[in-house]
Formats: C-alpha cells, sequence, structure tokens
C-alpha cells in the first residue's frame, strides 16, 4: 500500500482511539510507520534526503522502543503494508502531520496517567514523535530548496 495511504488510516486510527491503551498501540504504529517511511528513503529516495531520512529512522525506532505496544500479530503492524513511497513531498507533509497528532494525543494521556511509568513513557515518545517531526520538516525543506534551485536555474536562463 502506498504510504499516504497507510498514513491516512493511522491518522483515523489515532483519531478514533477510545482508551490510552489504544493511543499508545496508534502511537506506536505511527513510529513504525515513520520509520518504515524513512528507511525507505534513505535507501531509495531523493540523495538530498537520504541522510535526514536515516535520522528518521533511528528516532522512529527510538520513538517504537519506548512504548510498550507492539502488536502481538505481525498482520497487524501497518508499516509492514508499505509498499511503495509515491510522491515523497506529499508523504512527508502527511506523515508530519501524523506525528504532530501523535504527540498531542500522547500529551492527553500522560495527563490522565496515574502511573509514574505511564506517564515517563508517554514523555519520552512524545519527544520522540516531536524529534521525529523535526526530521519531516528538514526534509521538506530540503525538498523546498532544491526546487527553488531548478527555479532559479530556469529564469537565469530563460
Amino acid at each position: 500500500m502506498e504510504a499516504v495511504r497507510l498514513i491516512v488510516v493511522s491518522r483515523r486510527a489515532l483519531a478514533g482511539s477510545g482508551d490510552m491503551d489504544e493511543v499508545v498501540a496508534e502511537a506506536w504504529q505511527a513510529q513504525a510507520l515513520a520509520q518504515a517511511v524513512g528507511s525507505r528513503l534513505a535507501v531509495s529516495g531523493p540523495p538530498e534526503l537520504r541522510g535526514e531520512a536515516l535520522g528518521l529512522t533511528e528516532l522512529a525506532g527510538r520513538g517504537c522502543g519506548v512504548l510498550d505496544a507492539a502488536p502481538r500479530d505481525i498482520a497487524d503492524l501497518r508499516a509492514a503494508r508499505l509498499t511503495e513511497l509515491g510522491d515523497a513531498r506529499e508523504a512527508l507533509l502527511c506523515l508530519g502531520g501524523l506525528l504532530a497528532e501523535v504527540g498531542i494525543a500522547l500529551v492527553g494521556v500522560a495527563c490522565a496517567a496515574d502511573e509514574q511509568g505511564t506517564y515517563w513513557q508517554c514523555m519520552e515518545a512524545i519527544d520522540a514523535a516531536d524529534e521525529s517531526r523535526d526530521r519531516v520538516l528538514e526534509m521538506l525543506r530540503r525538498l523546498a530548496d532544491r526546487d527553488h534551485g531548478v527555479v532559479e536555474r530556469g529564469w537565469a536562463t530563460g
């Protein structure tokens, strides 16, 4: 399945999460998807994105690691359904939105947490989602810079 479609599915699932456990599970799914998109970009994305994409993969992996919510069945892992990236810019825009929503949802879980462990787990996951989103925004900036350079050269020769 294409990245944007998977991200939309993840956004809907996060929005439909009822309790704290579901929100944490969806946050885990989102980070796993960010990790998969980062891996795909690092291997076959535009050259100017590969370093940041590798960083996204590492950060999103950390986000999964701090959340104790991995699906028990591989069939439930949305990131495993990623078959193509599609348009990198569109995928990154959607992924950035998903990661922002994950951070907001985890703030709600952290505020409602009765246990210190849950609170700190959420705080670390919020930090990982925020850092992952920063990487996504940097990749979008690099794409814009690349496109701006192409436009400038087009004007200079035209």
